[in-house]
């Protein structure tokens, strides 16, 4: 088999709304299985779509079983996330240079976080593509990982500060920990649906969609 960009969502709804968004575009795909685990592939794309499940654990889980069933060039996390920042609006993409597991609290000895970065080749190649017609702008930047929901403004400003986040998700790191036990390539890919606040829950909902769709933008370029 040759190898492909796997491309794994966190979520069922994220996993529909890009596989939907793709076949939109104009891409032919066909359902397949990796072990236990189904999947769509793009063939123009050369790219495999699977779904992760919720937190880092289970992502990481989810990712190794596919890594260890398939040839893979590069991992590619996509889904939601919250803004940290407010030059960052809803549907705007954020592209991962680092992801920062924000919850990884080691109390025995002074250590920074944990920090995994994104494929350069990817993020420089993803630099160069314009979207003129498009109506949502791409940031570069750190995207903060930890299974926690940031509803609160404080929590949010604070993991800003402390870690120059733009985003913030939940799984990556847990796909990045995965990727890089493979040492295979890694990226992290989020769609803005909020913007970290006590509206997030809705916001998530009301915006997923179109965030997904954004994505798919991106890949239906990067991967062609």
């Amino acid at each position: 088999m040759d190898e492909r960009t796997l491309i794994v969502t966190p979520l069922k709804a994220e996993y529909i709304y890009l596989s939907e968004a793709l076949s939109f575009s104009g891409f032919d795909s066909y359902q397949d299985r990796i072990g236990r685990m189904d999947v769509l592939q793009f063939p123009d794309l050369n790219l495999t779509l699977a779904r992760g499940g919720h937190g880092k654990t289970q992502f990481a889980i989810h990712t190794q079983y596919l890594l260890d069933r398939s040839q893979n060039k590069l991992l590619i996390c996509a889904g939601a996330a919250g803004a940290l920042s407010p030059a960052i609006a809803i549907g705007d993409i954020v592209i991962a240079t680092s992801t920062i597991e924000h919850d990884y609290h080691e109390k025995f000895s002074p250590q920074s976080k944990p920090q995994f970065f994104g494929h350069e080749d990817s993020v420089v190649q993803i630099r160069s593509l314009t979207f003129p017609s498009e109506n949502f702008n791409i940031h570069f930047g750190i995207i903060a990982s930890g299974d926690e929901d940031i509803i609160d403004v404080l929590r949010g400003e604070e993991l800003h500060t402390l870690h120059g986040a733009l985003a913030v998700a939940w799984e990556g790191a847990g796909g990045a920990r995965a990727s890089a036990f493979n040492e295979i390539p890694y990226l992290e890919i989020r769609g803005i649906t909020d913007s970290a606040d006590y509206a997030a829950p809705h916001a998530f909902q009301a915006n997923l969609k179109n965030a997904m769709c954004n994505i798919a933008h991106i890949l239906a370029q990067y991967c062609s």
